[in-house]
């Protein structure tokens, strides 16, 4: 497609939301805050599609985010605080200064120097913190995940995931010794939140996604469950009278069928 016909697309969908915004009832009445739950809605749903796979829901969810952007300029340009042309500015000027390897006379060797090169760029900035760039409202195993990507971009990181493996078993050793004495429970939740952090830093060695690796595990379980279910109730069983020996029978099948 040529930048001509994006450019037509993207007026299309501006034309439309002023059309929306001055003649829908429900378009009209929406604010930021009250489109907030929908977008974080709207992200959780393009992601779902991205893990499966599925190319036309990625399409469409990209649109219902774009969307978003496009409601959320809108709003804002009714007030003269900025419209979707500032932010595009915006993010084509911050784009430029973070690439000084693209658009400046510096050079990088690989990824993580252009990751680093980030980093100290925001510093510069104004930030106080790397580690300001992480959203609060983030769910924690994805901010886990951030908080140490950011770290490593200023080079506070382990040498080699040897070093990160012995980490894992040493929290995972505190954590069965606080169980083990029967440490207040305060206690025993801090040593289990050591033991996430520290698998989730050593999935970032191997170079695995640990949202993505959770959620896959998790629609596995999901399916390999609801197979456990269906298998039992045509058989006229109720789980709830089974055995866990009984009911494994169905689980390995389950996993047969997956391949496992």
């Amino acid at each position: 497609m040529s930048i001509e016909a994006k450019k037509e697309a993207f007026e299309r969908i501006l034309i439309i939301m002023d059309e929306l915004r001055e003649q829908c009832p429900w378009d009209r009445k929406q604010t930021m805050e009250s489109l907030r739950h929908l977008t974080i809605e709207e992200t959780y749903e393009l992601a779902d599609a991205i893990l499966e796979g599925d190319m036309p829901e990625i399409k469409k969810e990209l649109g219902d985010l774009l969307l978003h952007i496009v409601f959320y300029a809108k709003i804002a340009s009714e007030t003269n605080e900025f419209d979707i042309a500032d932010v595009i500015h915006s993010l084509c000027e911050k784009l430029i200064v973070r690439h000084p390897h693209i658009y400046g006379d510096v050079k990088v060797q690989d990824e993580q120097q252009v990751k680093e090169n980030w980093e100290k760029i925001k510093l510069k900035e104004g930030k106080k913190s790397v580690l300001e760039g992480v959203p609060k409202s983030l769910p924690a195993l994805i901010k886990a995940t951030r908080i140490q990507d950011k770290a490593r971009g200023v080079g506070f990181d382990w040498d080699n995931r040897e070093q990160v493996w012995e980490k894992v078993n040493e929290e995972l050793n505190e954590l069965k010794s606080e169980v083990d004495s029967g440490a207040d429970q305060s206690e025993i939740e801090q040593e289990f939140g050591d033991v996430l952090f520290s698998i989730i830093n050593y999935a970032r060695f191997i170079g695995v996604d640990p949202e993505m690796a959770l959620e896959r595990t998790n629609k596995k379980f999901i399916r390999r469950f609801k197979y456990l279910e269906s298998e039992t109730k045509s058989k006229g069983l109720s789980l709830d009278k089974m055995s866990l020996e009984e009911m494994d029978l169905y689980w390995e099948e389950a996993k047969k069928l997956d391949g496992k």
